[in-house]
């Protein structure tokens, strides 16, 4: 539990770092932006293996706190649909990057509102929980800092169909492949 909760702290406290100091975070990024990005990604990086390792350990072990009825993992699968693309969406600037404020926001947020409906570890609790709460508050804070850019392709129409099409796609590789393979748990049951 201790190296989970501290990649949990090490990864969000570097996420959250412009929702809480960010005069700070401009400070870092205006002396050296290539040093502020290492030090960002490597942080964030020891936080992802610590929380990995964590989670693994918690879950052979793990602190049941409620069961989700099996069909509501079809309803999650469903509910997981727009993820992907709603994730890719500011690197490919269209209709839905406009329409959708912080689409990447909110795709973490219907990822950690699915994988809560459907696992009721305490484990799972803390990782998509921190995630969620996270998200939300990030969202929230979003509303009175300017907005970063972001490096994406030129505005375009055609963006909408790439982004959904990518999506989607990596949306099929996931359920139908690399959930299974990477985390050794079958989404589709």
């Amino acid at each position: 539990m201790p190296q989970f909760l501290l990649g949990l702290a090490l990864f969000f406290g570097m996420h959250s770092i412009s929702i809480v100091a960010l005069p700070l975070r401009d400070q870092l990024a205006a002396k050296s932006e290539i040093g502020w990005k290492i030090l960002y990604g490597s942080v964030s990086l020891i936080g992802i293996i610590l929380i990995s390792r964590g989670y693994v350990d918690l879950r052979q072990a793990p602190t049941l706190l409620y069961v989700s009825p099996i069909w509501l993992h079809h309803v999650v699968t469903i509910l997981l649909l727009p993820t992907f693309i709603l994730f890719l969406a500011p690197y490919f600037p269209g209709r839905i990057n406009n329409t959708v404020k912080h689409p990447q926001l909110v795709a973490v947020m219907i990822w950690a509102v699915a994988h809560l409906l459907v696992n009721g570890t305490l484990a799972d609790l803390l990782l998509f929980g921190s995630f969620l709460l996270w998200a939300i508050v990030d969202r929230i804070s979003m509303m009175n800092r300017a907005t970063r850019s972001v490096p994406s392709v030129p505005q375009s129409k055609a963006n909408d169909i790439i982004v959904v099409v990518v999506g989607l796609a990596v949306y099929a590789a996931i359920v139908f492949w690399l959930h299974e393979t990477l985390l050794g748990v079958k989404p589709l049951i």
